[in-house]
């Protein structure tokens, strides 16, 4: 039984200052539910709506690639600047700390390895895991064209089916086969078709001639795929010009981890992202960050 003696009689009702509701405005989110909502803003930084994504979910069928030989080293000491990390969930298990606490992406699609046809994937993560894992979102590989297509959109479309379930938004990445031409217009086709069939965000890769369309026809979130290792500065400007034209973020991985410095890349990254830093400018900060650091 409560103790009524310590119940107080005068109130504060506050009558002066009117209802708050605080307004979520990440892009195509004004439907869905506060879980994901909430989930969203440990993938999105509510100040800016953008994203740094460290993608480090490589291994699930490269195995361990260049600068993954050992998260423990290589990728722990970035988790404070990422906003959210891209995983597998056995990564996230066995190396990274449960003090962790921004978003997990985790993959939840696999079965070939870069020696068979990739497109035959399966969902490889049941739901009730991924809750278990504190997921922010589920990520499922999506081949557009590809020898599996439909099969890689019914995984598309079951896994949104069990993440509206449970309030967990699905990231649709769309995969560029080697006979895929990159350009705007297989990327507006690929991205359009994973939010038309319920992808909460969509990753993608930046082309560099009309990508404001892709942005422009997706109705929900895109972030840029980081891609193969290239000089710093062309990744200061791939990521830079994507902002421009109306991506939410990168998914960094091999640009990150397999530069020279990569603390202070990724803070370069970050300064691009949520700060509109010109690439030359976020250049210099990595070059004195990595001057720092030696």
């Amino acid at each position: 039984m409560a103790d009524k003696d310590g119940i107080r009689k005068d109130h504060n009702y506050h009558l002066d200052i009117p209802m708050k509701n605080e307004p979520f405005t990440l892009r195509g989110s004004n439907s869905i539910a506060w879980g994901m909502k909430n989930r969203f803003s440990n993938i999105f930084n509510p100040d800016t709506n953008r994203t740094v994504m460290l993608a480090v979910d490589h291994g699930y069928f490269l195995g361990p690639t260049t600068g993954l030989e050992r998260i423990d080293v290589t990728i722990v000491p970035l988790l404070p600047y990422a906003d959210t990390l891209m995983c597998t969930r056995g990564i996230l298990r066995s190396t990274i700390p449960p003090t962790f606490t921004k978003g997990v992406v985790l993959r939840a699609s696999g079965g070939p390895s870069i020696l068979k046809e990739l497109s035959n994937e399966e969902i490889a993560v049941d739901i009730e895991d991924a809750i278990r894992l504190n997921a922010a979102a589920l990520a499922v590989q999506v081949f557009i064209g590809g020898e599996f297509e439909t099969k890689s959109i019914h995984n598309l479309t079951r896994l949104v089916d069990m993440g509206n379930r449970y309030g967990i938004p699905v990231l649709g990445v769309t995969a560029v086969g080697k006979e895929m031409k990159r350009d705007a217009q297989y990327m507006r086709l690929a991205t359009r078709i994973c939010a038309e069939l319920g992808a909460s965000y969509v990753k993608t890769y930046y082309v560099p001639e009309d990508f404001e369309t892709v942005t422009a026809a997706c109705p929900v979130p895109i972030v840029i795929a980081g891609g193969k290792k290239i000089p710093e500065l062309d990744a200061l400007k791939m990521a830079y010009n994507a902002i421009q034209q109306g991506a939410c973020g990168v998914d960094m991985g091999r640009n990150i981890f397999q530069a020279e410095a990569p603390i202070a890349m990724i803070q370069a990254v970050r300064k691009v992202i949520h700060e509109n830093m010109k690439p030359e400018e976020a250049l210099k900060v990595y070059q004195t960050l990595k001057k720092e650091k030696k």
